[in-house]
């Protein structure tokens, strides 16, 4: 795991640009401690921050590599992993006589990426982001893995064209770019995204200027000329997979091949767990290759805030040691400027809280931990997926009546039973599901922020993928959003962010090339009986994870928020009130309305409150420059690049 930086000047003089990509590469240091290095010709210059997880002594980058007619042709610099590298570099051997110097998984892709072009990502079994350079062909070429595990930024200007594994590289080289003020300013429209959905969608990020290469993309660029972008990996949910033991029998194969790839690693690997059945799963699977391994788990003091009790009694009976990170209100206040700094781009999901955390305890004994995301996207775990069944009555009234019964929800209290449910059943899928995140509806945004745009809707983000899903079952309908939306822009996230900040390595063994072949074809009644989620899988997991886990109901690392808000953060949240410099974007005054009402217990306004309480913070780092939160990047920066 390593943070990328990747410059290519529209017409040459890239080497003047050296000092420059070296100034802005210690903005990502943590993802990479081991060692840093920087490679330039005229048109590009790369750096590098290394993670030395496969290979630790050899394999470093930037990598030069080409054939043996043209041996620097290329030049890649590559973050992630690809777990089935020796097997691809023994297919290489075989098929084109490919000789390889190193033990590691950077040649393989560069090499596979040579003798197989773009045909070479179908066959990565991995997480990755990489920028490569041909030097023969003067074209820059850059991609992200199918569900979006790793992050690649960009940026454009009339100085060039820049691509970074962190958002603030990017920030940090815009003079270079030639970036002004205007080209930096917050994106209306993905602000606004965020205050409703908790994350800014793919695409976008909150500065205008800066993108992301979208999930299973690919970006190719020559000097001087506009990026071209294409879908190496559309994922489809076709629920012709059939039902039954044999698959059941599919699944737990599948699960048991990825834990033990995901499990190569020549540095210590240990587990996070939940008292869920995903997390649990893995570290069962785990187990089987490596009885030694160590499971970690963060909780909460608070009473029905934390899964501590039942990880401990599955670490127990699986025979693992368990780490235990308990968190406190003070830790999380203050943390969270860091933990916001580390974001890039807010993401108002409580959950990361006790994921930084458990991450800086697991790094004091290992450099990789496995985890459990992706599972509830691929296999129908979020207990939203019954919904279709549950709004069926609704579908058999005429549009007259449905229309009234939504006019009535309009006029009905927030909070008073039944409201929301009167809401959605008025509205087809395409109009009331948007994602697990529900934080602003457009009265109450209305109400808080001053730019609010009520021509932009959350359609703008999900339209286009109820499109290419038109026709599916509702359930895969469902599916298919969160893997482009609540997945890639809230999940994956915070997995990265959140264990990068301190130099540690997820991997996510659910969301693997051969796992999803078996979940795309599973029909709906493998995914939601009745009350129960993820049918299929808990059926496939009966052997491996233990009965008090099998059934449990997702709790998801719930966070107090809520309490803290209405108790020992009240201060702390109406310091950052009274603080801002964002009073031009936020009525500050009507939020602290919000406050005072859910410090009253009137209303729970936590999850609006905290949305907006990270904005602020958000907003006080990387525009007002005024919180300067704690990281390593003093120290970093004092070392300098080597």
């Amino acid at each position: 795991m390593c943070g990328l930086l990747t410059f290519l000047a529209p017409a040459g003089g890239a080497a003047d640009r050296l000092e420059a990509v070296r100034e802005a590469l210690p903005c990502m240091a943590h993802r990479g401690p081991d060692e840093n290095g920087t490679w330039h010709d005229d048109d590009v210059v790369s750096g590098f921050h290394r993670l030395a997880v496969i290979d630790v002594t050899g394999s470093h980058q930037p990598m030069l590599w080409g054939p043996p007619d043209d041996p620097d042709r290329y030049s890649i610099v590559f973050n992630g992993e690809i777990y089935n590298y020796i097997e691809l570099r023994d297919t290489l051997a075989t098929e084109h006589g490919a000789v390889f110097v190193t033990d590691g998984d950077t040649e393989v892709l560069v090499t596979a990426l040579h003798h197989w072009g773009r045909e070479a990502l179908p066959r990565l079994r991995g997480m990755f982001a990489f920028a490569m350079w041909d030097r023969h062909e003067r074209t820059l070429t850059a991609a992200r893995d199918a569900f979006g595990i790793k992050p690649l930024y960009w940026a454009a200007g009339p100085g060039g064209i820049a691509l970074a594994s962190e958002k603030k590289s990017l920030l940090a080289l815009a003079p270079t770019l030639g970036l002004t003020g205007d080209d930096l300013a917050l994106d209306p429209a993905a602000t606004q995204d965020y205050l409703v959905l908790q994350y800014a969608p793919e695409p976008a990020s909150l500065h205008r200027v800066v993108r992301r290469i979208e999930s299973g993309s690919l970006l190719t660029v020559h000097p001087g000329g506009t990026p071209s972008h294409d879908r190496w990996f559309t994922p489809v949910l076709h629920n012709r997979g059939g039902a039954g033991p044999a698959i059941h029998r599919r699944i737990a194969d599948a699960l048991r091949d990825s834990v033990a790839i995901h499990m190569r690693s020549d540095v210590p690997v240990g587990a996070f767990l939940s008292g869920g059945i995903d997390s649990t799963a893995i570290v069962a699977l785990a187990r089987e290759h490596h009885p030694g391994i160590t499971a970690f788990t963060a909780g909460f003091e608070q009473p029905g805030y934390s899964e501590v009790d039942v990880a401990a009694e599955t670490a127990d009976l699986l025979g693992v040691r368990h780490v235990v990170r308990t968190v406190s209100a003070a830790e999380v206040m203050d943390a969270l400027p860091s933990i916001v700094w580390y974001l890039d781009d807010p993401v108002a999901d409580p959950a990361l809280v006790p994921l930084w955390f458990i991450a800086r305890e697991a790094r004091r004994e290992v450099t990789v931990v496995l985890s459990g995301e992706g599972a509830d996207e691929l296999f129908g775990g979020y207990r939203v997926y019954r919904e279709p069944n549950s709004l069926k009555g609704f579908e058999y009234l005429p549009g007259s009546v449905r229309a009234a019964l939504g006019r009535v929800s309009r006029l009905l209290p927030d909070g008073l039973r039944g409201k929301d449910l009167l809401r959605r059943g008025a509205l087809p899928m395409e109009q009331r599901y948007y994602g697990n995140a529900r934080t602003f509806q457009p009265h109450q945004l209305a109400a808080v922020w001053r730019g609010h745009d009520p021509t932009r809707d959350h359609t703008d983000v999900t339209a286009e993928h109820y499109r290419h899903s038109a026709g599916w079952d509702p359930v895969a309908r469902m599916q298919h959003l969160d893997l482009f939306t609540w997945l890639r822009g809230d999940i994956l996230v915070k997995a990265d962010k959140m264990t990068m900040a301190h130099s540690l390595e997820l991997r996510v063994p659910f969301l693997d090339r051969d796992v999803f072949e078996v979940a795309r074809g599973l029909p709906t009644s493998e995914k939601i009986v009745g009350d129960v989620t993820k049918h299929g899988l808990r059926r496939a997991l009966r052997d491996i994870v233990p009965p008090h886990v099998l059934h449990r109901r997702k709790l998801g690392f719930p966070v107090p928020a809520r309490l803290w808000l209405r108790g020992e953060m009240y201060p702390w949240a109406r310091d950052i009130l009274r603080t801002s410099g964002a009073g031009h974007l936020v009525d500050l005054p009507a939020v602290q309305r919000m406050l005072d009402e859910h410090r009253g217990g009137t209303v729970d306004h936590s999850r609006r409150l905290w949305t907006l309480l990270v904005f602020l913070i958000w907003h006080g780092i990387f525009v007002e420059h005024r919180i300067r939160p704690e990281t390593t990047l003093a120290a970093i920066t004092a070392r300098g690049p080597q």
